[in-house]
């Protein structure tokens, strides 16, 4: 059976947790530094915390090391992935090539006796081609993230022609309006680099829109804000193309959000599963159990888009707003000095976080003070509120309710198997076994319920005793305190390290396979040498070795200008109706056509129409 994984984000220990216990097969999580959210950093000591509470699920851990490295701290880097391996973690996600350079060489000084986590690559690599994934593989990572603008069909392309790699996909979330690992514009706007994990969301902000004359198209809108991913609908999709880890963005997302997705998303695959039995099976153990509706409409959103999993859609971005919306809930249907009523058949409770867009398409949002049926009472009357508005809730009382207490249990279900040894008993789960030293008593009286009953106690552990099986000539007395010690020792030995079913301190090994030529990654790739983010001696050394001698250093050390700072497939001249190559009309307009922030900053746009892309420039 192909295993599948739900793969959830992880600020901290207890979102970590709440991703087990809500149904994830595996967890992605930060260390202190090198990861691309600067923001949801996290000690050694809680990622051990979060191994040893996955373990037993067979969930998996994996570490973001995935921002570009300075030299001055490859030696920290090194401590840093020595202690993920001591602590095991089952894989870390990078970006700096100079991570494989550091692998080879530990490896190799080492005669394979060195521990190195298992390399993924992520996002952060910009993985959108066949070519890139081939070289990946070759280069000895196990999966490959692939970049989140990646339709259905140019997955499957992907997994046909390099069938060994693990594809990870991104199902729900937050988009980046460029492919991911190539955006300069923060640092090149703000000194704060999205390949160094501090993006300062240029993606978020309101510009306007000029043509080549200066005359302004759009008045302050968010022109690169995009609405959130959401392929709940099409797991199986993405399922047949061949993906197999199921990605959900979020690492600076709280514990009520983690809980909601992973459960929704959880009970999606299930579902699949439950429909191609003996096909796939989930890549972790346990089920759960649920003290409320998972719904994904009531955690953060900026709207929903399934963005270019079937091609080039409508409305894949949120002109209005780069803030959370919600749920829409109804409209406003008559207006009172002190309250409002709303035409729908949502239910409302006090303290419930509104809002809508004003006339001047903006979005304004306040608390509910008093809810009396559908009639709300705001602490404070919104000044912009007409009848008529669309209403949204963001914020929902009753549903955080839920959330905030326990609302989950996972349980593992094993038979156990009781049976009679020379010295005393055995008790087996699976090819876990435990045994007593106590004297055989026969029984006067029938034993067998009082045993089932007393060896089922496994409540406060992951287990749960499906049936307990004897021989059939089992007729033996055995005292409650014996039967206590042979459930608590093979409790204890099923939550050892080594039977963890996800446990392995798996090694990297150099397996005398050749560098890959040159020619396996593409020339275009490599001439544009400042995408290669360049960053340290060894990320030199391993694109030396590729053939690469004269490689251009990374944005963030150089600051060149020659090419773009973003490339989007995102298009605005689409989005505005105005892409003849998809039907659209004549733009009325004289390109180059201009973004400006604010503060009067342009840059200026390319449509490379051949490759479908928008490519954004500095002006300066």
């Amino acid at each position: 059976m192909i295993p599948l994984e739900l793969l959830a984000p992880a600020k901290d220990l207890a979102c970590g947790m709440a991703a087990v216990d809500h149904g994830a097969d595996a967890v992605y999580i930060g260390a202190q530094r090198f990861g691309a959210r600067a923001a949801a950093g996290n000690s050694v000591e809680d990622i051990r915390q979060l191994c040893d509470y996955a373990r037993p699920y067979g969930v998996k851990v994996y570490v973001t090391v995935n921002t570009i490295i300075y030299d001055d701290e490859l030696e920290a880097t090194e401590q840093l992935i020595h202690q993920l391996a001591e602590v095991g973690v089952d894989a870390i996600l990078v970006q700096d090539m100079g991570l494989v350079k550091m692998r080879n060489e530990k490896l190799g000084m080492r005669n394979d006796d060195y521990s190195f986590p298992i390399l993924h690559a992520s996002t952060q690599t910009d993985n959108r081609t066949v070519e890139k994934v081939k070289w990946l593989s070759e280069l000895g990572f196990q999966r490959v993230v692939l970049a989140r603008e990646l339709s259905v069909d140019e997955i499957a392309a992907i997994h046909r022609e390099v069938p060994d790699v693990e594809l990870e996909v991104f199902v729900h979330g937050a988009l980046c309006v460029s492919y991911s690992g190539i955006c300069y514009a923060s640092e090149y706007c703000f000194g704060r680099s999205a390949n160094r994990g501090a993006c300062a969301q240029f993606c978020r902000m309101k510009f306007d829109l000029l043509d080549a004359d200066g005359r302004e198209i759009v008045h302050q809108r968010h022109l690169l804000s995009l609405k959130d991913m959401n392929q709940s609908d099409h797991l199986e999709e993405l399922i047949q193309a061949g993906a197999t880890s199921f990605k959900i963005e979020g690492r600076l997302k709280d514990v009520s959000y983690v809980k909601n997705v992973v459960a929704a998303y959880s009970q999606r695959l299930d579902a699949f599963i439950a429909r191609h039995a003996g096909q796939y099976c989930r890549a972790s153990q346990g089920h759960c159990t649920y003290s409320f509706t998972p719904n994904l409409n009531k955690t953060f959103n900026r709207g929903f888009t399934t963005y270019f999993l079937h091609g080039r859609q409508p409305d894949i971005f949120s002109p209005d707003t780069p803030k959370a919306m919600g749920e829409y809930v109804g409209s406003v249907k008559e207006m009172r000095r002190d309250s409002f009523n709303v035409a729908g058949t949502a239910s409302f409770a006090n303290g419930d976080g509104l809002c809508f867009i004003n006339q001047d398409r903006e979005l304004e949002g306040f608390r509910v003070n008093r809810a009396e049926g559908n009639r709300l009472y705001p602490q404070q009357m919104p000044q912009h509120l007409h009848a008529g508005m669309a209403l949204y809730r963001n914020n929902d009382q009753e549903f955080e309710r839920l959330l905030s207490r326990k609302s989950s249990e996972r349980k593992i279900p094993v038979v156990m198997h009781l049976d009679v040894t020379d010295d005393g008993y055995s008790l087996r789960v699976g090819d876990t076994k435990v045994s007593i030293v106590c004297e055989h008593q026969q029984a006067e009286k029938p034993q067998r319920e009082n045993i089932i009953r007393l060896l089922s106690k496994l409540g406060g552990t992951p287990y749960e005793c499906s049936r307990v099986e004897f021989p059939d000539d089992f007729n033996y007395f055995i005292p409650s305190s014996f039967l206590a010690d042979l459930r608590r020792l093979i409790v204890k030995e099923l939550q050892m390290p080594e039977k963890g079913a996800a446990y392995r301190v798996d090694r990297c090994r150099l397996t005398g396979r050749k560098v890959p030529p040159i020619g396996s990654i593409g020339a275009a790739y490599l001439r544009d040498s400042y995408e290669l983010n360049i960053s340290n001696r060894l990320a030199r050394a391993f694109y030396a070795e590729q053939g690469l001698t004269d490689a251009t250093p990374a944005f963030e050390l150089s600051h060149q200008k020659n090419g773009p700072l973003m490339q989007c497939r995102h298009c605005l001249r689409y989005a505005l109706g105005a892409c003849v190559k998809h039907g659209g009309k004549k733009p009325q307009w004289r390109e180059p056509l201009y973004l400006r922030l604010g503060d009067g900053r342009r840059f200026r746009l390319d449509f490379d129409c051949r490759n479908c892309q928008m490519n954004v420039y500095a002006t300066d």
